[in-house]
Protein backbone atom coordinates (compact mmCIF):
# COMPACT_ATOMS: atom_id res chain seq x y z
CA UNK A 1 0.00 0.00 0.00
CA UNK A 2 1.42 3.37 -1.04
CA UNK A 3 0.40 6.57 0.70
CA UNK A 4 1.13 9.95 -0.83
CA UNK A 5 1.86 13.01 1.25
CA UNK A 6 0.12 16.16 0.05
CA UNK A 7 2.51 18.63 -1.61
CA UNK A 8 3.26 21.33 0.94
CA UNK A 9 1.18 23.11 3.57
CA UNK A 10 -2.48 23.75 2.79
CA UNK A 11 -5.02 26.13 4.24
CA UNK A 12 -3.01 29.35 4.42
CA UNK A 13 -1.40 28.53 7.77
CA UNK A 14 2.27 28.74 6.75
CA UNK A 15 2.59 31.65 9.19
CA UNK A 16 1.52 29.43 12.13
CA UNK A 17 4.99 28.46 13.33
CA UNK A 18 3.74 26.07 16.03
CA UNK A 19 1.51 24.19 13.60
CA UNK A 20 4.37 23.94 11.12
CA UNK A 21 6.68 22.54 13.81
CA UNK A 22 4.14 19.86 14.72
CA UNK A 23 3.62 19.09 11.03
CA UNK A 24 7.35 18.69 10.43
CA UNK A 25 7.71 16.42 13.46
CA UNK A 26 4.86 14.14 12.41
CA UNK A 27 6.18 13.85 8.86
CA UNK A 28 9.66 13.10 10.21
CA UNK A 29 8.23 10.30 12.36
CA UNK A 30 6.07 8.88 9.57
CA UNK A 31 7.13 10.20 6.14
CA UNK A 32 4.68 8.09 4.12
CA UNK A 33 1.87 7.76 6.66
CA UNK A 34 2.33 4.00 6.89
CA UNK A 35 2.40 3.97 10.69
CA UNK A 36 -0.71 6.12 10.93
CA UNK A 37 -2.51 3.84 8.46
CA UNK A 38 -1.54 0.71 10.41
CA UNK A 39 -2.69 2.18 13.72
CA UNK A 40 -6.08 3.08 12.23
CA UNK A 41 -6.46 -0.40 10.73
CA UNK A 42 -5.47 -2.04 14.02
CA UNK A 43 -7.78 0.21 16.05
CA UNK A 44 -10.80 -0.61 13.89
CA UNK A 45 -9.98 -4.32 14.14
CA UNK A 46 -9.53 -3.95 17.90
CA UNK A 47 -13.05 -2.54 18.18
CA UNK A 48 -14.54 -5.21 15.91
CA UNK A 49 -12.83 -7.94 18.01
CA UNK A 50 -13.46 -10.55 15.32
CA UNK A 51 -11.85 -13.38 17.29
CA UNK A 52 -14.56 -13.20 19.94
CA UNK A 53 -17.47 -11.68 18.03
CA UNK A 54 -17.03 -12.69 14.37
CA UNK A 55 -17.75 -9.07 13.41
CA UNK A 56 -16.07 -7.36 10.47
CA UNK A 57 -18.46 -4.48 9.73
CA UNK A 58 -18.19 -1.11 11.49
CA UNK A 59 -21.98 -0.81 11.29
CA UNK A 60 -22.30 -3.81 13.62
CA UNK A 61 -20.58 -1.97 16.47
CA UNK A 62 -22.65 -0.65 19.35
CA UNK A 63 -22.96 3.10 19.68
CA UNK A 64 -20.79 3.12 22.79
CA UNK A 65 -18.06 1.19 20.94
CA UNK A 66 -18.07 3.71 18.10
CA UNK A 67 -17.84 6.53 20.62
CA UNK A 68 -14.84 4.78 22.21
CA UNK A 69 -12.99 4.76 18.86
CA UNK A 70 -11.62 8.26 19.41
CA UNK A 71 -10.09 7.32 22.75
CA UNK A 72 -8.47 4.20 21.27
CA UNK A 73 -7.03 6.12 18.32
CA UNK A 74 -5.58 8.68 20.74
CA UNK A 75 -4.03 6.01 22.99
CA UNK A 76 -2.70 3.85 20.16
CA UNK A 77 -1.02 6.81 18.45
CA UNK A 78 0.49 7.85 21.78
CA UNK A 79 2.02 4.40 22.21
CA UNK A 80 3.16 4.07 18.61
CA UNK A 81 4.99 7.39 18.42
CA UNK A 82 5.95 7.79 22.07
CA UNK A 83 4.42 11.24 22.38
CA UNK A 84 4.53 12.92 25.77
CA UNK A 85 1.15 13.52 27.34
CA UNK A 86 0.09 17.14 27.28
CA UNK A 87 -0.78 19.19 30.32
CA UNK A 88 -4.12 20.41 29.00
CA UNK A 89 -4.33 18.57 25.67
CA UNK A 90 -3.68 14.95 24.67
CA UNK A 91 -0.11 15.26 23.41
CA UNK A 92 2.97 17.38 23.77
CA UNK A 93 4.76 17.46 20.39
CA UNK A 94 7.87 19.64 20.05
CA UNK A 95 6.80 21.19 23.35
CA UNK A 96 3.46 22.20 21.82
CA UNK A 97 0.07 21.11 23.17
CA UNK A 98 -1.90 19.08 20.60
CA UNK A 99 -5.40 17.65 20.98
CA UNK A 100 -6.31 14.44 19.10
CA UNK A 101 -9.73 14.27 17.45
CA UNK A 102 -11.14 11.28 15.55
CA UNK A 103 -14.40 11.28 13.63
CA UNK A 104 -16.26 8.63 11.68
CA UNK A 105 -17.41 11.43 9.37
CA UNK A 106 -14.98 13.58 7.41
CA UNK A 107 -14.90 17.09 8.93
CA UNK A 108 -17.19 15.87 11.71
CA UNK A 109 -14.76 16.62 14.54
CA UNK A 110 -16.21 18.16 17.69
CA UNK A 111 -14.01 20.83 19.23
CA UNK A 112 -14.49 21.38 22.99
CA UNK A 113 -14.11 24.88 24.46
CA UNK A 114 -10.80 23.96 26.15
CA UNK A 115 -9.30 23.14 22.74
CA UNK A 116 -10.19 26.50 21.17
CA UNK A 117 -7.08 28.31 19.92
CA UNK A 118 -5.09 25.08 20.31
CA UNK A 119 -3.72 22.78 17.60
CA UNK A 120 -5.83 19.70 16.88
CA UNK A 121 -4.64 16.56 15.13
CA UNK A 122 -7.83 15.67 13.24
CA UNK A 123 -8.24 12.11 11.92
CA UNK A 124 -10.92 10.36 9.89
CA UNK A 125 -11.24 6.78 8.64
CA UNK A 126 -14.00 4.98 6.76
CA UNK A 127 -13.69 1.19 6.52
CA UNK A 128 -16.47 0.93 3.93
CA UNK A 129 -14.75 3.41 1.62
CA UNK A 130 -11.28 2.08 2.51
CA UNK A 131 -9.92 5.59 3.05
CA UNK A 132 -8.43 7.71 5.81
CA UNK A 133 -7.17 11.25 6.36
CA UNK A 134 -5.15 13.09 8.98
CA UNK A 135 -4.39 16.78 9.27
CA UNK A 136 -3.73 19.65 11.62
CA UNK A 137 -6.17 22.37 12.57
CA UNK A 138 -5.73 25.51 14.60
CA UNK A 139 -9.07 25.74 16.39
CA UNK A 140 -9.20 29.50 15.89
CA UNK A 141 -11.78 30.96 18.28
CA UNK A 142 -12.30 33.96 15.99
CA UNK A 143 -12.95 31.85 12.89
CA UNK A 144 -14.74 28.82 14.31
CA UNK A 145 -18.18 30.35 14.39
CA UNK A 146 -21.15 28.02 14.58
CA UNK A 147 -24.18 27.72 12.37
CA UNK A 148 -27.43 25.83 11.79
CA UNK A 149 -28.90 24.23 14.90
CA UNK A 150 -25.82 25.06 16.94
CA UNK A 151 -25.82 28.38 18.79
CA UNK A 152 -22.86 30.70 19.27
CA UNK A 153 -22.40 29.15 22.69
CA UNK A 154 -21.88 25.76 21.10
CA UNK A 155 -24.15 22.75 21.32
CA UNK A 156 -25.52 21.15 24.48
CA UNK A 157 -22.14 19.85 25.64
CA UNK A 158 -20.36 23.06 24.69
CA UNK A 159 -18.52 21.68 21.64
CA UNK A 160 -18.06 23.34 18.27
CA UNK A 161 -18.43 21.64 14.89
CA UNK A 162 -16.68 22.61 11.66
CA UNK A 163 -19.02 24.00 9.03
CA UNK A 164 -18.32 23.73 5.30
CA UNK A 165 -16.64 27.14 5.33
CA UNK A 166 -14.16 25.87 7.92
CA UNK A 167 -12.89 22.89 5.89
CA UNK A 168 -10.11 24.99 4.40
CA UNK A 169 -8.66 25.45 7.90
CA UNK A 170 -7.42 21.84 7.91
CA UNK A 171 -3.76 21.48 6.97
CA UNK A 172 -3.69 17.94 5.58
CA UNK A 173 -0.82 15.59 6.28
CA UNK A 174 -2.45 12.82 4.24
CA UNK A 175 -5.85 13.08 2.61
CA UNK A 176 -8.01 10.29 1.15
CA UNK A 177 -5.19 7.78 1.58
CA UNK A 178 -5.94 4.05 1.19
CA UNK A 179 -6.80 2.09 4.32
CA UNK A 180 -5.72 -1.55 4.35
CA UNK A 181 -8.59 -3.52 2.87
CA UNK A 182 -11.14 -5.18 5.12
CA UNK A 183 -11.49 -8.24 2.89
CA UNK A 184 -14.69 -9.69 4.33
CA UNK A 185 -16.38 -6.31 4.03
CA UNK A 186 -15.44 -5.76 0.40
CA UNK A 187 -16.01 -9.14 -1.28
CA UNK A 188 -19.30 -9.60 -3.11
CA UNK A 189 -22.34 -10.49 -1.04
CA UNK A 190 -22.80 -14.00 -2.44
CA UNK A 191 -19.21 -14.95 -1.67
CA UNK A 192 -19.42 -13.36 1.76
CA UNK A 193 -22.59 -15.32 2.58
CA UNK A 194 -21.11 -18.61 1.35
CA UNK A 195 -18.06 -18.13 3.57
CA UNK A 196 -19.97 -17.08 6.68
CA UNK A 197 -22.51 -19.90 6.43
CA UNK A 198 -19.99 -22.66 5.67
CA UNK A 199 -20.17 -25.31 8.37
CA UNK A 200 -23.36 -23.86 9.85
CA UNK A 201 -25.38 -26.56 11.54
CA UNK A 202 -22.24 -28.60 12.15
CA UNK A 203 -20.88 -28.87 15.66
CA UNK A 204 -17.50 -29.95 14.35
CA UNK A 205 -15.09 -27.13 13.47
CA UNK A 206 -17.39 -24.58 11.81
CA UNK A 207 -14.43 -22.19 11.98
CA UNK A 208 -12.36 -24.57 9.86
CA UNK A 209 -15.18 -24.80 7.32
CA UNK A 210 -15.33 -21.01 7.05
CA UNK A 211 -11.57 -20.71 6.57
CA UNK A 212 -11.63 -23.47 3.92
CA UNK A 213 -14.42 -21.71 2.05
CA UNK A 214 -12.53 -18.42 2.20
CA UNK A 215 -9.45 -19.83 0.47
CA UNK A 216 -11.61 -21.82 -1.94
CA UNK A 217 -13.59 -18.79 -3.10
CA UNK A 218 -11.21 -15.86 -2.60
CA UNK A 219 -8.10 -16.60 -4.61
CA UNK A 220 -5.27 -14.36 -5.82
CA UNK A 221 -5.95 -11.89 -2.99
CA UNK A 222 -3.97 -11.24 0.16
CA UNK A 223 -5.76 -12.51 3.27
CA UNK A 224 -4.66 -11.03 6.58
CA UNK A 225 -4.48 -12.71 9.98
CA UNK A 226 -7.42 -10.55 11.08
CA UNK A 227 -9.68 -12.22 8.50
CA UNK A 228 -8.61 -15.69 9.66
CA UNK A 229 -9.14 -14.71 13.29
CA UNK A 230 -12.67 -13.46 12.59
CA UNK A 231 -13.63 -16.66 10.77
CA UNK A 232 -11.86 -19.21 12.98
CA UNK A 233 -12.86 -17.55 16.27
CA UNK A 234 -10.32 -19.39 18.37
CA UNK A 235 -7.09 -18.58 20.15
CA UNK A 236 -4.74 -20.50 17.81
CA UNK A 237 -6.59 -19.29 14.70
CA UNK A 238 -3.63 -19.78 12.32
CA UNK A 239 -3.90 -23.50 13.00
CA UNK A 240 -6.87 -23.39 10.60
CA UNK A 241 -4.52 -22.45 7.74
CA UNK A 242 -1.55 -24.77 8.28
CA UNK A 243 -0.89 -28.33 7.18
CA UNK A 244 -1.72 -31.03 9.75
CA UNK A 245 -5.46 -30.57 9.48
CA UNK A 246 -5.76 -26.95 8.37
CA UNK A 247 -6.90 -25.50 5.05
CA UNK A 248 -3.62 -26.38 3.31
CA UNK A 249 -4.46 -30.04 3.96
CA UNK A 250 -8.22 -29.79 3.45
CA UNK A 251 -8.00 -28.08 0.06
CA UNK A 252 -5.03 -29.96 -1.35
CA UNK A 253 -7.18 -32.50 -3.19
CA UNK A 254 -8.92 -29.61 -4.94
CA UNK A 255 -5.55 -28.42 -6.22
CA UNK A 256 -5.42 -25.34 -4.02
CA UNK A 257 -2.13 -23.98 -2.71
CA UNK A 258 -2.07 -21.48 0.15
CA UNK A 259 1.15 -19.48 0.19
CA UNK A 260 2.07 -17.82 3.47
CA UNK A 261 4.62 -15.16 4.41
CA UNK A 262 7.61 -17.55 4.61
CA UNK A 263 10.31 -16.50 2.11
CA UNK A 264 9.99 -19.71 0.10
CA UNK A 265 6.18 -19.43 0.01
CA UNK A 266 6.58 -15.85 -1.18
CA UNK A 267 8.90 -17.14 -3.92
CA UNK A 268 6.22 -19.61 -5.05
CA UNK A 269 3.61 -16.85 -5.16
CA UNK A 270 5.92 -14.55 -7.13
CA UNK A 271 6.82 -17.23 -9.67
CA UNK A 272 3.14 -18.02 -10.22
CA UNK A 273 2.39 -14.35 -10.81
CA UNK A 274 0.34 -13.95 -7.62
CA UNK A 275 0.24 -11.06 -5.17
CA UNK A 276 3.12 -11.82 -2.80
CA UNK A 277 1.83 -12.30 0.77
CA UNK A 278 3.29 -9.81 3.22
CA UNK A 279 3.80 -10.38 6.95
CA UNK A 280 0.82 -12.23 8.42
CA UNK A 281 -0.83 -12.76 5.04
CA UNK A 282 -1.75 -15.75 2.88
CA UNK A 283 -2.70 -16.04 -0.80
CA UNK A 284 -4.46 -19.05 -2.35
CA UNK A 285 -4.52 -20.30 -5.93
CA UNK A 286 -5.65 -23.48 -7.72
CA UNK A 287 -2.80 -25.12 -9.64
CA UNK A 288 -2.33 -27.96 -12.12
CA UNK A 289 0.72 -29.59 -13.62
CA UNK A 290 1.78 -27.62 -16.70
CA UNK A 291 0.58 -28.99 -20.03
CA UNK A 292 1.17 -27.86 -23.63
CA UNK A 293 -2.01 -25.76 -23.76
CA UNK A 294 -0.79 -23.66 -20.83
CA UNK A 295 1.87 -22.12 -23.06
CA UNK A 296 4.10 -19.60 -21.34
CA UNK A 297 2.08 -19.16 -18.14
CA UNK A 298 4.15 -18.28 -15.05
CA UNK A 299 5.24 -21.52 -13.40
CA UNK A 300 7.08 -23.00 -10.46
CA UNK A 301 8.88 -26.30 -9.87
CA UNK A 302 7.52 -28.21 -6.88
CA UNK A 303 8.09 -31.91 -6.15
CA UNK A 304 10.12 -32.10 -9.36
CA UNK A 305 7.21 -31.04 -11.59
CA UNK A 306 6.22 -27.76 -13.21
CA UNK A 307 3.00 -26.19 -11.95
CA UNK A 308 0.87 -23.33 -13.27
CA UNK A 309 -2.31 -21.61 -12.18
CA UNK A 310 -5.29 -23.71 -13.29
CA UNK A 311 -7.70 -22.44 -15.90
CA UNK A 312 -11.47 -22.80 -15.77
CA UNK A 313 -11.32 -25.88 -18.01
CA UNK A 314 -8.57 -27.63 -16.07
CA UNK A 315 -9.79 -30.54 -13.97
CA UNK A 316 -8.74 -30.57 -10.30
CA UNK A 317 -5.44 -32.26 -9.49
CA UNK A 318 -3.91 -32.83 -6.09
CA UNK A 319 -1.72 -29.84 -5.33
CA UNK A 320 1.95 -30.37 -4.46
CA UNK A 321 3.18 -29.73 -0.98
CA UNK A 322 4.67 -26.32 -0.45
CA UNK A 323 8.41 -26.39 0.35
CA UNK A 324 9.62 -26.44 3.90
CA UNK A 325 10.51 -23.05 5.32
CA UNK A 326 14.27 -23.53 4.83
CA UNK A 327 14.14 -25.12 1.38
CA UNK A 328 14.85 -23.12 -1.77
CA UNK A 329 12.29 -22.95 -4.58
CA UNK A 330 13.49 -23.83 -8.06
CA UNK A 331 12.39 -22.28 -11.35
CA UNK A 332 14.10 -24.92 -13.48
CA UNK A 333 13.99 -28.71 -13.70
Amino acid sequence: MTIFELPGPIGGVEDDSELMLVRQRLLALDPEGKRFARILRDTIDQLLDGEHTGRFDWNDLHKTEKTHAGTLVEINLLREFGFDSGIDMDYLIEGIEVDCKFSQKLHGWMIPPEALDEICLVIWADDHRGLWSAGLLRADRARLTTSGTVTKKGNRDGKFRLTKDHHVLVNWLWHMAPLEENLLLHIDKATQTAILTAGSGSKRSPGQARVNELFRRVQRRRVSRTVIRSLAQQKDYMKRVRYNGGARDKLRNEGILICGDYPNHQAVAEQLGLPVPLEGENVSVRVVEAKPHHGELPSVILEGRRWVEAGLDDRPEQAPLLPETNKKVSTTD
